[in-house]
């Protein structure tokens, strides 16, 4: 596997802090990098990681979650059934910029003389810290201090308190808070995972208004028809005398502060900022005036209100989510306290992408970029509503009812494709299928089955039956008809139940027949399908009646499910006791991974096609990923030998390996190989281990680093909605805790290398199993499970609270 760290921060630039990532001098080289380190967000509206003073930068970016405009996609050569439209979210209007000039000499970092510099990223605060002390050219010396901050309590709000003092004299000073047009989307030519580029204005103006201190811009997209407002107003605190003075047109508008500044006494700016979108449903103008009711609500409470209710937020978010590990710096050959860093801002990025996505998904890249145009993929699904499902459920019910809104759309791409039933769109914004290129897009038919998978798992553990059977039910039948209309019952396999022409999730290795992964999530997904219709008809004959009228079900249907994933084909090479890819993988030249030069990858920017898909080469994990997922249908042997098979043909071109390879590893007991990935997988970002991190975060990469705490070292298993652990502790951590709310119940659990401590923090009672012995824990008890050979047979200890 080929992986390096790109990003090697100095400590004395860069120190090591658990709960904070901080910068403490002023590093070009960085700069890129660090507008995604310190983004900031809450899952409807984000912001990049840019100076207030705007230069330099390089994407001043500002996202709205799902904020769009569609472009026609253009073929070569067309055929029936591809992708029509393409969607990108938008870079939309900037509220960030507030511009100082001090005796009329503009702050500008690269050329600024600095006495002192602290930029701050405050995971427990919610926060973007900045503070410098500039020297200018005359002598002064300017202290700069500035707050930013995106509200997970208040959706549509962001603030920014800006503070300058002047140490050593009196002089004249300008502050100018900036509401600019919005930048335009910066294209990738050369590597296809970049946004597209728009040669025209696509945001257009369509209302603006200013009074006071408020300033208020309306637009409308040029083709999508979405319309959006954004909004700031201002608190000036200062003893000092100022002159104000505001203007603003349809593409700009800003407030300037002409001030008489003395020694040692502060200006203090507080810009409040709101944005409102809409999908066409409601006009500029009557967004505009929603921001004006938002900006009366946050000026009225103030900037210290939104600082309690954002600490308020995060104090629940970690103590429900936090992952504590300690470790042997020595042996993990990184400073202490750098993976705990690490991790807590993968699982703070998580936060800042999700909180508040209500109606939309989570895209590839969070609110932190464009790469990916801003889609979603199956990311969220199969990487991302694990921990979230486990910390978060009202999100995660969220996400899924978001994906039971693109039926209509998802049931008329599968007559696209001339299919029965459901196809969810492996790429989009708006449920319409964006993939311009099928081999790697549409015909990765699994994402129906992931959807699915997350659906089974998030009602497993929170009991939500009333999903289920509303919005659950439809999409498993509309899901189950697909798979039953796309395979076929095969002669030549003995009657077995084949899936051909499809992709599985390694991309180097595109339309085949019979994909081991797909083949076992849509037999599971049949499986729970004729299951959960079944029980529906016989327990809950009314909720059975409305799937009937929704679906027009039939009577035979479910029977034919079952029967299609009972004879279900499963790939298996007997000579070498594996189960192949697919049909043909085995048969394909091996790629010589080890001879490619470092700089050749990812192997999809410097060769065709067709060259990679004739060989045994992965992008990422896929048959590595089904055993994890459906680690029950596989036996320990068939584990290790299917690892040790295709671990050495994975390239690392896709982040979303090192979490699944690592939490495999651990469980056939390769802790060396498992440490090794895990390491990759928490660092894919803060070492910018795929060199793009410039592009924005890997928001799913940075919930595989969940799993590989929770599923790979503490070996937690939820198969059938049964909690059990097998902890393989590493040598080179000493302590692992997480939290995680089954059932309704939270309960902690703390893993060392002597025994594992169980806690019912709060619960009824519940019931698991620790390496085989069950366990039954009762409201506030702790139980402490030895580990190693013989720990069932060792005493174990209770404590009550």
């Amino acid at each position: 596997m080929i992986r390096h760290e790109t990003l090697n921060p100095p400590l004395h630039i860069y120190p090591v802090n658990e709960w904070k990532i901080i910068e403490t001098a002023f590093y070009p080289r960085f700069l890129a990098q660090t507008e995604t380190l310190f983004a900031i967000g809450n899952g409807y509206l984000g912001m990049r990681g840019n100076y207030e003073e705007g230069r330099p930068c390089f994407q001043n970016g500002t996202f709205i979650n799902g904020f769009h405009e569609t472009w026609p996609i253009v073929y070569g050569e067309k055929a029936y059934g591809f992708a029509r439209t393409g969607q990108t979210m938008l870079n939309v209007t900037d509220a960030k910029t507030i511009r100082l000039y001090v005796d009329d000499e503009p702050f500008f970092l690269p050329t600024a003389s600095l006495q002192l510099y602290e930029r701050v990223l405050d995971m427990q605060t919610g926060t973007l810290d900045f503070e410098v002390l500039w020297e200018t050219p005359s002598g002064k010396q300017v202290l700069i201090e500035s707050r930013r901050l995106v509200s997970l309590e208040q959706r549509h709000v962001a603030a920014i308190s800006y503070q300058v003092t002047v140490l050593n004299g009196d002089v004249p000073l300008v502050i100018s808070s900036e509401l600019q047009e919005a930048p335009p989307n910066q294209a990738g030519e050369e590597d296809p995972r970049q946004a597209r580029g728009f040669a025209r204005q696509v945001l257009l103006p369509a209302h603006h208004q200013s009074r006071d201190q408020r300033i208020i811009l309306g637009h409308r997209t040029a083709a999508s028809g979405m319309t959006l407002a954004c909004g700031v107003d201002h608190r000036i605190l200062t003893d000092n005398k100022y002159k104000m003075e505001s203007a603003c047109d349809g593409r700009q508008g800003h407030l300037s502060l002409s001030v008489q500044a003395q020694a040692g006494r502060p200006v203090q700016l507080f810009k409040f900022i709101t944005y409102h979108s809409s999908r066409g449903g409601a006009s500029p103008e009557e967004l505009c005036a929603r921001a004006e009711r938002t900006l009366d609500r946050v000026t009225a409470a103030g900037f210290d209100h939104l600082l309690k209710q954002q600490r308020a937020f995060l104090d629940q978010f970690w103590h429900r989510a936090d992952v504590e590990i300690e470790g042997d710096a020595e042996q993990l050959r990184r400073p202490p306290g750098e993976m705990q860093q690490a991790l807590r801002w993968n699982l703070f990025q998580i936060l800042q992408a999700s909180a508040r996505a209500e109606g939309t998904g989570i895209p590839a890249k969070g609110l932190t970029g464009q790469t990916y145009e801003g889609h979603y993929f199956w990311d969220t699904e199969i990487y991302l509503l694990p921990f979230i499902t486990y910390t978060e459920p009202r999100i995660a019910r969220n996400l899924l009812r978001f994906r039971h809104s693109m039926l209509d759309r998802a049931r008329e791409r599968a007559r696209e494709v001339n299919q029965r039933g459901a196809l969810f769109p492996w790429r989009t914004i708006n449920g319409e299928e964006a993939s311009a290129y099928y081999a790697a897009g549409t015909a990765q038919y699994h994402i129906n089955a992931d959807i699915i998978y997350a659906l089974r798992k998030y009602v497993e553990v929170t009991d939500d039956k009333a999903l289920l059977y509303n919005e659950g039910a439809e999409m498993l039948v509309e899901t189950a008809r697909l798979w039953l209309d796309l395979g076929f019952f095969s002669e030549r396999k003995g009657g077995k139940f084949c899936i051909h022409g499809v992709t599985g999730p390694d991309e180097y290795t595109t339309v085949v027949n019979n994909n081991s992964f797909t083949n076992l999530m849509a037999r599971e997904n049949l499986w729970f399908a004729a299951a959960t219709v079944a029980a529906m008809q016989k327990e809950h004959p009314e909720h059975y009646a409305t799937l009937v009228h929704k679906t027009a079900l039939e009577e035979g249907e479910v029977g034919d499910w079952q029967r299609a994933a009972d004879a279900m084909y499963i790939p298996y090479d007997e000579e070498l006791g594996i189960h192949p890819q697919d049909d043909e993988f085995l048969d394909k030249e091996v790629w010589d991974i080890k001879n490619t030069p470092r700089d050749k990858f990812p192997l999809l920017l410097y060769h065709h096609p067709l060259v990679i898909y004739r060989h045994q080469v992965i992008k990422q994990a896929d048959v590595v990923l089904a055993m994890f997922l459906l680690g029950d249908e596989f036996s320990r042997d068939q584990k290790k030998r299917n690892f040790d098979y295709y671990d050495p043909l994975t390239t690392g071109d896709s982040s979303l390996s090192a979490c699944i390879q690592a939490i495999i590893a651990a469980e056939i007991g390769n802790l060396e190989e498992a440490v090794r990935y895990a390491r990759y997988a928490v660092l894919m970002d803060l070492a910018d281990v795929g060199g793009n991190v410039r592009d924005g975060c890997h928001i799913a990469s940075m919930g595989g680093t969940w799993m590989v705490a929770v599923y790979g070292f503490a070996g937690m298993r939820d198969y059938g909605g049964r909690l059990s652990f097998d902890p393989r502790l590493p040598k080179m951590l000493c302590r692992l805790r997480f939290c995680l709310i089954f059932q309704g119940q939270d309960l902690e659990v703390e893993v060392t290398h002597e025994r594992t401590r169980y806690r019912l923090r709060e619960g009824q009672g519940l019931i698991l199993s620790h390496q085989g012995e069950r366990v039954e824990l009762k409201p506030g008890e702790t139980i402490e499970m030895p580990l190693g050979d013989g720990a069932q047979e060792k005493r174990k200890k209770k404590t009550k609270e």
